[in-house]
């Protein structure tokens, strides 16, 4: 099932020991090939002058000398590895620990240098003094000459991963990296509008049927529980095509799922089989932590925790915040300007066959604002840096629901600030950039068919009176 490979996948590139195993285990074979062809090779690198000339004593002090100091570097990568996980839980979050495991450079450091070990260690054991009961001196020259350059591959290595993470546990990178796992799965989850942004009528059953759906499908449970990261929608069109039934999901993503509770529900009853649950719960991947992959919640929420503890009596870090609420912005910038996939799939024949409903901008507008509005009440900074950001994606919201979400949300923080804004001035420059929200949502967007002359609600007007 495509669904559990995901699932399978996403633990291995979390993992610290896959990649380091993989390189461990080409070394271990580099080994032996080097091993193999160092007779054939000998005069060939020896005429270029590359290889080692020492005997047997040498090649041995060589080899314990650079496996001996290549263990203990490793100690020390994973000590910082440690040190700067640490860093990241309590500062910044616990969360935030998949994506420093899923750090490509950290792997590959780790796994440089445990290679290294483990070649020179198995070239060690093959290097042979003479002695007198007869057995000739046996030297693999081009695999020291390898180890040597593996060697000093590592103290370079060395060196960059100390840049790295200095550079990767700055707040402002760590925040960007987030912000850019964000916009991935917007552009994953939500397809770009076509080249002439030509709205497109979207095909949807009748009101009928689907009140018939409501009243005569039947549920199909869940068989364990977790958080659902994945499900492979594929395998349900294939069921219900062949079935002729109609399916609709009862969760999304990211949502926790107790055994017991509905996943689907299938329409005709008639086509749910003793085996069936079984086959649809292949479909769906659970795990214990959620994933972004296809819960752009998720992704957001990691960007407001960071906020949310930057905002914190103990850190105090409103610049961090602000760095937050920016990433934020631009992946609301991004969303708005993309198609919300119809939650109706239908096969080749234009049959409904799946009904799965997906996050649209309000919601996802709520979990990036909603936290983040409940946590400033006494911040003229970060309520005026909302608002500007509420503006900047107003600028590119061409949907009327999008606007009105974006007014609903520049409303209730301009509320907030006159509770908790003291001062009056304050208050003055936060309704200042209130009346920018409204009349960017209020402005005519070249395309769109909309009321020209709109007049500000009620609600609009009584907020800025």
């Amino acid at each position: 099932m495509k669904a559990q490979f995901l699932k399978i996948f996403v633990k291995i590139r979390s993992s610290l020991w896959f990649t380091p195993g993989v390189m461990s285990s080409v070394a271990v074979a580099l080994a032996f090939l080097t091993i193999t062809m160092n007779d054939p090779m000998a005069d060939f690198f020896e005429s270029l002058g590359w290889t080692f000339s020492g005997g047997a004593e040498g090649a041995s002090a060589v080899l314990k000398t650079i496996a001996g100091s290549m263990i203990t570097i490793a100690g020390v990568v994973f000590s910082i590895t440690l040190v700067a996980l640490s860093l990241v839980t309590s500062q910044l979050g616990p969360r935030l620990l998949r994506n420093f495991m899923r750090d490509t450079t950290t792997q590959v450091v780790l796994g440089t240098f445990v290679a290294t070990f483990l070649y020179c260690l198995i070239v060690l054991r093959t290097v042979r003094r003479s002695d007198s009961s007869g057995d000739t001196e046996f030297v693999p020259h081009l695999s020291v000459t390898l180890g040597v350059f593996f060697a000093v591959l590592s103290v370079g290595v060395l060196i960059y991963f100390i840049h790295h993470v200095s550079v990767s546990i700055q707040a402002n990178r760590v925040v960007a990296r987030v912000g850019n796992e964000l916009l991935t799965t917007i552009d994953h989850l939500y397809p770009k509008k076509p080249a002439k942004d030509t709205p497109q009528k979207e095909e949807r059953p009748s009101a009928d049927f689907l009140d018939m759906f409501s009243r005569k499908s039947r549920p199909v449970p869940a068989t364990t529980d977790g958080y659902i990261q994945f499900i492979d929608k594929e395998v349900l069109m294939e069921w219900a095509v062949k079935e002729d039934a109609v399916i609709r999901l009862e969760q999304q993503p990211g949502r926790y799922i107790v055994a017991g509770q509905p996943l689907v529900r299938i329409w005709p009853e008639d086509k749910i089989t003793d085996q069936l649950p079984k086959r649809i719960n292949r479909a769906f991947a659970l795990d214990d932590e959620r994933t972004p992959s296809q819960d752009v919640e998720f992704a957001v929420l990691e960007l407001v925790e960071i906020a949310l503890r930057a905002l914190s009596p103990s850190l105090n870090d409103p610049f961090t915040a602000i760095a937050c609420i920016d990433q934020l912005g631009t992946a609301l910038c991004r969303l708005a300007q993309r198609n919300i996939p119809s939650p109706y799939l239908f096969d080749e024949g234009k049959q409904l066959r799946i009904i799965a409903p997906t996050r649209g901008f309000s919601e996802i507008t709520d979990a990036a604002f909603n936290q983040i509005r409940h946590n400033v009440r006494s911040s003229v900074q970060i309520f005026i840096h909302l608002l500007d950001t509420i503006a900047t994606v107003a600028y590119f919201a061409h949907r009327p629901e999008d606007q009105a979400t974006l007014l609903r949300h520049a409303e209730m923080l301009v509320r907030g600030a006159r509770e908790g804004l003291p001062e009056e001035l304050d208050r003055w420059v936060v309704e200042e950039r209130y009346q920018a929200v409204v009349r960017l949502c209020n402005e005519p967007r070249p395309g769109l068919e909309q009321d020209i002359d709109r007049q500000p609600n009620a609600n609009e007007t009584s907020l800025v009176s």
